[in-house]
């Protein structure tokens, strides 16, 4: 038996309580420590990641969209089509746009394309309709409506057979937000006011 005894005892010291309560300790302060900096660098990447969704979603969805007819405003002795008027409003959830006043001080481009013509910036004005709180933002509820001024040359100028039956098309660019494309099709007849389709 003496023998046995023997096996087991050895001048090396074993761990106490204490020693290894202290190593326990030091793990885990060194666990913490890293899972503290791991979440924040996941809090920090996934916050970047949402602002870059918000910001992605925000320039993909329209901000502005058609509420109503397109109107068009004609000469029918020269014939031309002088103006075309369209009525915008907030797409449902955007905040609020600031349109200006015209398209020289306004935050909204408007480009006019047809078979002849490409002007990137075309002239316009607003006007609100129904509420308005008497600023040039365009907020929930309110309505306002775009005059343009058809751009010369253009194929809704000249004679009856160039300006009958010819598509053309705008895009209203808001600074932020998708472009609001309005593509129409002058009648067979111009009249001074005609509902475009």
């Amino acid at each position: 038996m003496k023998g046995i005894f023997n096996i087991f005892r050895k001048d090396e010291k074993a761990f106490t309580g204490l020693e290894s309560a202290i190593v326990l300790t030091a793990f885990v302060v060194v666990a913490a420590v890293f899972s503290y900096v791991v979440l924040g660098a996941g809090f920090t990447t996934s916050d970047t990641a949402k602002k870059t969704i918000d910001e992605g979603v925000k320039q993909t969805t329209s901000s502005v969209e058609l509420a109503g007819d397109v109107i068009a405003k004609g000469t029918p002795a020269t014939p031309s089509v002088d103006t075309i008027i369209v009525t915008l409003q907030l797409t449902a959830g955007q905040s609020p746009v600031d349109i200006g006043t015209d398209n020289t001080s306004g935050l909204m481009i408007v480009s006019y394309t047809d078979n002849s013509t490409y002007v990137p910036d075309v002239s316009w004005t607003k006007e609100f309709i129904g509420d308005d709180d008497g600023d040039s933002v365009l907020e929930r509820h309110e309505k306002v409506e775009l005059t343009i001024t058809v751009p010369e040359p253009s194929m809704l100028q000249g004679t009856p057979t160039q300006v009958v039956n010819r598509e053309f098309r705008l895009e209203v660019k808001p600074k932020i937000g998708a472009i609001v494309p309005v593509t129409r099709v002058t009648p067979p007849q111009i009249d001074a006011v005609m509902n475009l389709r």
